[in-house]
C-alpha cells in the first residue's frame, strides 16, 4: 500500500523527475546545501552517479551546483525554489493520502502503528524525527 501511495504522489511530477532524483531532492530539502560527496554517501550511490543525477536536476532548474569556496575541488548542491516546491507538493500529497487512511483507524491502532514505524526506522538506522507527526494525521490521534 505504501508503495502505491508513493507512486501516486509522484505521478504529477513524473515527467520531470525519477524516483531516485526525487530522493536526491528530498535529502537536499532536509539537509540544505550539501557537498556532492556527502549527498552520494547519504543516497548510497557512487559520486559519479550523484554527479549525473545532480546535472540532470540542475538542467531542469531544480537544484544549483556551485564550487565550494573553501575547497574548489568540491561541489556544493542546494535546491532551487522550484525544487523545494516539488518536494513540498509530493510530500503534501503523500501526507494527505496517508492521513485519510489513518483517520479511519482507532487511537489505539494509531499508537500501535507509530510504535511499529519507530521500531522499523530505528532498525533501519533512520534518525529520530523532529517531534512533528510524520504520518500526516492530527496529533491527538497518536497520543
Amino acid at each position: 500500500m505504501l508503495v502505491g501511495i508513493a507512486a501516486r504522489s509522484l505521478a504529477a511530477v513524473e515527467d520531470r523527475v525519477t524516483l531516485p532524483q526525487f530522493r536526491m531532492l528530498v535529502v537536499l530539502g532536509r539537509h540544505g546545501e550539501t557537498k556532492l560527496v556527502t549527498l552520494a554517501d547519504v543516497l548510497n550511490v557512487n559520486s559519479s552517479t550523484a554527479m549525473r543525477m545532480a546535472g540532470r536536476l540542475a538542467a531542469a532548474g531544480l537544484l544549483v551546483r556551485e564550487v565550494n569556496p573553501d575547497n574548489r575541488r568540491e561541489s556544493l548542491i542546494r535546491l532551487t525554489e522550484e525544487g523545494q516546491r516539488i518536494v513540498d507538493e509530493v510530500t503534501a500529497r503523500r501526507r494527505q493520502e496517508i492521513g485519510m487512511i489513518v483517520a479511519r483507524m482507532s487511537p489505539e491502532q494509531c499508537r500501535t502503528l507509530v510504535a511499529a514505524m519507530n521500531a522499523f526506522n530505528e532498525a533501519g538506522g533512520e534518525p529520530a524525527g523532529n517531534g512533528l507527526n510524520p504520518f500526516g494525521w492530527p496529533d491527538d490521534r497518536s497520543s
